[in-house]
């Protein structure tokens, strides 16, 4: 799943929401909560048998602008460095004109390699793709938590099942340097009860994690959280994606900030592709 798998990083509990609600919530406040293996049983299968056709269809169906900015500060907190991305995303109309052989419009060619270079109080080569968790299964990632149902809230209009998670031991597997993110991570994450999709999670490390014995890093704070929304079509998609970091780089202690957003998506029609 490409959001869980989607999922930075995941990475990282409880940002302890209350979970308060007005007395007029309505009958589906009083519905007993369903067992925690009862919704991870229905998110895995969800998981290995939707979530990639639901990622395909959306990117085929719709168009959005997908902004994405970076911020880089010194442990004092004075901002030293910014970069902004923004761009266009449009599967089908790309695929469309590729096949034409007179493309509408420049064919999509993949970003230059970034190269690392010397760390200085302006520049870092943080960018969190250390940090990504997309090569992650889900049943892979549910092994590694041990999950308690707490509420149920209506998120955007929908009911879900709102779960905490925490590292299910202290001697999880390490065979790549995101496992040390994920087996210190513990969170929370709401669960759409409709679709078992993963509609919100927030995440926080609970210990720090050392990069080469901290002998080239260390990282003492990350938090992380994503949420998805559902087109009129049932297509879930990730709306906003967010990451704070703060620890040290070789020898210079910074703060990283993160943010992504999907905005003003269109359903593409069978007029705009034809362009």
């Amino acid at each position: 799943m490409k959001t869980a798998t989607l999922t930075l990083a995941c990475l990282l509990v409880l940002a302890n929401f209350a979970r308060a609600q007005p007395d007029s919530a309505g009958p589906a406040e009083a519905k007993p909560l369903p067992t925690v293996d009862y919704v991870l049983q229905h998110v895995v299968a969800r998981a290995v048998n939707q979530e990639d056709k639901n990622d395909n269809l959306f990117d085929m169906n719709y168009q959005y602008i997908r902004t994405r900015t970076w911020e880089y500060r010194n442990s004092a907190g004075e901002l030293k460095s910014r970069e902004e991305k923004r761009s266009v995303e449009n599967k089908a109309l790309r695929m469309a004109a590729n096949s034409s052989g007179h493309p509408s419009a420049p064919p999509a060619t993949p970003p230059p390699a970034v190269k690392d270079e010397p760390v200085s109080d302006t520049h870092s080569n943080i960018r969190g793709k250390a940090l990504k968790v997309k090569d992650y299964s889900i049943p892979n990632l549910i092994k590694r938590f041990q999950f308690k149902v707490v509420a149920r809230e209506m998120l955007n209009g929908r009911p879900s099942i709102v779960a905490d998670f925490v590292p299910l031991n202290d001697h999880l597997p390490v065979n790549q340097f995101a496992d040390k993110f994920i087996n210190k991570a513990a969170g929370r994450i709401w669960v759409d009860e409709g679709d078992y999709a993963i509609a919100q999670a927030q995440l926080h490390l609970t210990q720090q994690v050392n990069v080469l014995g901290g002998l080239v890093g260390a990282i003492w704070k990350f938090n992380y959280d994503f949420t998805r929304v559902r087109t009129p079509e049932g297509y879930w998609f990730a709306r906003n994606m967010d990451w704070h970091l703060e620890g040290r780089e070789v020898v210079i202690n910074r703060i990283v900030d993160y943010h992504e957003r999907k905005l003003d998506e269109q359903k593409i029609t069978t007029t705009m592709v034809a362009r």
